[in-house]
């Protein structure tokens, strides 16, 4: 399995993820369960008109933590949170995540995707040495 298919599992099996953001000089952090692999990038989605969006504009520097209390693991993804205005990648995200389909739509202008780059994926857990993965 790929470094970016294993980060996906991680996540998706996990559910929901948290992600933290930078506001000035305060950290912010909220839950999200987005995640997409889409042509071998790491993407999550938002709207425009949250904070998060501008957050993220002003300083694009962005982690993402999830546990998976099945396995006890844990994982960390640290990178860049870069916006895509690809159709495309808004199709295929709404595609997965139906649920989102009443209050987001590709043609929008509030439907937001963002990647990760230059990103780094460390999986970790109290019984086994923290593996690194690089996206």
């Amino acid at each position: 399995m790929e470094g970016i298919e294993k980060v996906c599992e991680f996540l998706e099996k996990a559910g929901t993820y948290y992600l933290a953001t930078v506001e000035g000089d305060q950290p912010r952090v909220r839950p999200f369960g987005t995640i997409l692999n889409y042509q071998g990038k790491l993407y999550i989605q938002t709207g425009k008109v949250k904070p998060v969006s501008q957050q993220l504009a002003a300083n694009s520097k962005a982690e993402i933590c999830a546990f998976n209390g099945a396995t006890g693991a844990w994982i960390r993804v640290a990178g860049d949170l870069i916006n895509d205005d690809s159709r495309d990648v808004k199709v295929a995200m709404l595609e997965k995540y139906p649920n989102l389909k009443g209050m987001y739509n590709p043609d929008d202008d509030n439907t937001q995707v963002l990647y990760f780059k230059d990103a780094t994926a460390t999986i970790s857990s109290f019984t086994a040495a923290p593996e690194v993965i690089k996206l």
